[in-house]
């Protein structure tokens, strides 16, 4: 199977398993679930080709079910460990300056998406990279329910780990994906990337009408102003004296 290259050869997907077979795709689901370094790993991508790489006999060669089950259980680990550090860390993590593995915008991001989807976060973010890095920290951090944490984090594991594996393996069996399988994985990985850039494209036009908004205000005040220190004209002066 020869795929496009989609970064740094080291993150090639069919790179990554043909080197470190099952056990660096536990490692790698693992770190994107809940580790702050595991942010710019290719976890849509590498769940599907997975799937399809099974489903063909090669590289891998564990049943499928077997597969689907530890990336699950990865994946929810991960999630519990990002919770527990973002409940111990606390707000400390907002105070952390930016490094090259770590970005302050990317903590706020995480924690504006639970703010506006609440416990659901915790499933919606397993689909939206970055993202799904960041979210079970700040759930920690914002003193989540354990057990509605648990819930959704299962949830969550099971739909994106067995979701995304079982389709790459459903499609691997399609000859189109076999000979289009650089074009396929692109596609993943804009879909993938597609919510953020919506939600940046938002907050700027949103952003744009505060600003507007705000102009428009002070134009209204200078306005204002500049009517109260005027002189009283004649006729009120008139009308006044009567």
């Amino acid at each position: 199977m020869n795929s496009l290259a989609l970064g740094p050869s080291w993150l090639d997907p069919e790179h990554l398993i043909e080197s470190f077979g099952l056990i660096g795709i536990l490692a790698i689901v693992f770190a994107e679930s809940g580790l702050l370094i595991g942010f710019f790993l290719p976890g849509d991508s590498l769940l599907f080709t997975t799937g399809l790489l099974v489903s063909t006999d090669q590289y891998l060669h564990s049943p499928l079910w077997l597969v689907c089950v530890l990336i699950v259980i990865a994946a929810v680990v991960g999630d519990q460990v990002g919770y527990l550090f973002g409940r111990k860390v606390g707000p400390a993590l907002f105070r952390r300056p930016d490094s090259r593995l770590f970005k302050q915008e990317n903590v706020e991001k995480a924690h504006e998406f639970f703010e506006k989807h609440g416990a659901k976060s915790i499933v919606l973010a397993r689909f939206v990279p970055i993202v799904r890095t960041f979210t079970p920290i700040i759930a920690g951090v914002s003193q989540m329910n354990y057990r509605t944490f648990v819930t959704f984090n299962v949830i969550g594991g099971v739909l994106w780990g067995a979701g995304v594996t079982l389709l790459g393996a459903a499609l691997g069996k399609v000859d189109f994906v076999h000979q289009n399988i650089e074009y396929i994985l692109v596609g993943i990985v804009l879909l993938s990337v597609l919510p953020i850039v919506i939600e940046y494209l938002r907050a700027r036009r949103s952003s744009g009408g505060n600003a507007d908004a705000t102009d428009a205000a002070r134009a209204q005040r200078a306005q204002a102003s500049d009517e109260g220190d005027r002189p009283a004209s004649p006729t009120r002066g008139r009308h006044a004296k009567r």
